[in-house]
Parts: structure tokens; sequence; C-alpha cells
């Protein structure tokens, strides 16, 4: 299995603190918010390398904290080439040209590069093993904490397949489960992702293409209990800070 971390984006939310700093290198207690998420990819046993995807502007960074990072598992810097907002490739984009050009025909576990969170995700793994070859993503019950429509939205049945999917949703009916940026797709399920962007489909949100999935395939959840934080603008960050 290999895994992704998406680490190319701009964090225009997150500005003056990201104008030339990458998001997943701000500090959390003196560690790189990517940093935490190693480590917890690191616990899993099936994960033979991890791809950490960023933009060109941001690369050298990235490779800096790489070279002092003591790694339990393969890390290898992706630089996507992009080098602005106007010239960015987006998640979907990203994970394809990972998948290219890397050659990679193995399961895929991606997570968000800016997802902090305190559980461990092995019992995802295990649950996504035992549905294969069906597509697992991480749900999360916010419980009002926060507004639900700042992600995307999910609906389950009683098997946890999930017969929902809202990216963003305007309005907001039922319980706030929400899809987390943590996904599982089997090597079986990969040649759909250059299906969706053959269609012509947004290529910016990984969300918009799990929308579509769903409409297509079958896709579980797996809820994730604990904490977690997206960390998508200054007050999201400054929470982090204090949470973790």
């Amino acid at each position: 299995m290999k895994a992704v971390i998406l680490c190319a984006g701009y964090g225009t939310r997150c500005y003056p603190l990201t104008k030339n700093r990458a998001k997943s290198l701000l500090s959390i207690r003196g560690r790189p918010i990517v940093e935490f998420i190693v480590r917890k990819i690191q616990l899993v046993s099936e994960v033979n390398e991890i791809y950490i995807v960023t933009n060109h502007r941001f690369y050298n960074d990235f490779k800096e904290w790489w070279e002092s990072f003591p790694a339990t598992t393969p890390i290898k810097i992706i630089d996507d080439g992009s080098t602005n907002l106007k010239d960015k490739l987006g998640a979907i984009k990203d994970l394809i040209y990972v998948i290219e050009k890397e050659s990679i025909q193995e399961d895929l576990l991606v997570v968000g590069g800016d997802n902090l969170f305190s559980f461990t995700i092995n019992g995802f793994i295990s649950f996504a093993n035992s549905l294969r070859p069906k597509s697992l993503i991480g749900v999360y019950n916010l419980n009002g904490k926060t507004k639900a429509n700042k992600f995307g939205v999910v609906k389950l049945d009683e098997r946890k397949r999930v017969v929902e999917f809202h990216e963003k949703p305007a309005k907001l009916n039922g319980p706030s489960l929400v899809s987390i940026c943590l996904y599982f797709f089997p090597k079986e399920k990969l040649h759909l992702i250059g299906e969706y962007i053959q269609e012509g489909n947004d290529t910016d949100k990984i969300g918009s293409y799990l929308e579509w999935l769903t409409k297509r395939d079958e896709v579980y959840a797996y809820d994730f209990k604990g904490d977690w934080i997206d960390v998508g603008d200054i007050d999201s960050y400054t929470e982090a800070i204090c949470s973790f």
C-alpha cells in the first residue's frame, strides 16, 4: 500500500501565515502539521512508502523538513510544478499526477495535508481490507461543533455504505456527519480517478470526486472517534494550537 499526503495548495484562507510558508508546514508544538500526519501513517504496517505532493514554490521547504525527519517509512517529496494559484493543479490532478508519475498499482491511502487528528488509522485500514475492492472514506460527527456545510456531508445506511454525499451543501438536513480528507482507494478502483477527470469534472476538490464516485460505485464510511481539526483558516489553526 502507498500513501499520498496532499500538500500542494496555497492556503489563502490562512494568509498572512501562509504567504511564504506551506500550510502543512505551519508549526504545532514545535512540529509541522505534516509531521503529525506522517507519524500516524507510519503506524500502519501495510504502508510501504509515503508520497508528499507539494507545489514548486514550497518544494524546497518540504525537502528541508524531510532531510531532518527520522522516517521509519520511506518518504518521497513530489513537486507538481505549480508556482501560484493560477496554475495550481487541484487535489484530484495532484493525485493522478502522483499515481502516473510513480506508476502506482497498489492500494492507496490518501490524507489531506491540513488534517490533524488524535486517533490512529489502523482500524480504518482493517475495515478497508475487509471491504475490498470497495472504497472507504473517513467520516466524523461534528455534533454541532462547527458548520458541517464547510465540508462534504454524508448519509449512511445501516451497513455504513454512503448513500448520499454532498460537497459543501447550501442547506443541511439531518446529522452533521462529514467526510474528512482521509480515504482508501483499492488498486482495482484507481482507474476511476482518470475517468472522472476525462469527463471534465471539477479537479480542485477531492470531495467533488467522492460525490461523483458514490453515484457510480459502492463507497463505505468509517466513523472516527477522538479529536479532529481541519486546519482551513487562522481560527482553526489557533484551535489546533490549543488542542494539540
